[in-house]
């Protein structure tokens, strides 16, 4: 390889590294308010769909998911400011837009629950295996109580 070319990716990569870091580490300007943390699941060992909630004044700073169809597992940790996600609150409403056009969730909040309807999530991406993600999970507050949709844990077909 001759030096030029080596040295121009070697730059290519550094900035590229920095720009990423930048992304990653953008500053969220949290809401006041109590913080909540909040977890649940659903189902049996072999078959479950959890989820693990963060908010600041009612509006949720982040989530993680966590769904089996034994053998297969499927997680995603999603949290506002991050690279791979766009959120945008309107109203009781946040549309969380995941990257690479990999699918949504619609969060809706009132004052007892917080409902995700998962839409069109790429089971591929986050589960290793075919179809999309489609379906709500209900996190209600003070239980500490999910509830799920009847065909939340089965794949739709692309």
């Amino acid at each position: 390889m001759k030096p030029w070319l080596a040295a121009t990716l070697a730059v290519m990569l550094v900035a590229t590294s920095l720009l990423v870091q930048a992304a990653e580490q953008k500053k969220v300007k949290e809401p006041a308010g109590k913080r909540e943390r909040i977890d649940c699941m659903v189902g049996t060992e072999d078959r479950q769909a959890r989820i693990a909630i963060e908010a600041r004044g009612g509006r949720i700073m982040n989530f993680a998911f966590y769904g089996k169809t034994k053998p297969r597992t499927c997680s995603m940790d999603v949290r506002r400011g991050d690279a791979y996600s766009s959120w945008k609150d309107t109203g009781n409403a946040t549309v969380v837009t995941l990257v690479d056009e990999t699918g949504d969730f619609l969060i809706d909040r009132d004052n007892n629950q917080y409902r995700f309807i998962f839409r069109n999530i790429d089971r591929m991406r986050y589960c290793g295996m075919e179809g999309k993600i489609n379906g709500s999970l209900t996190v209600s507050r003070g239980k500490k109580a999910c509830s799920v949709d009847s065909n939340f844990l089965e794949a739709t077909p692309e």
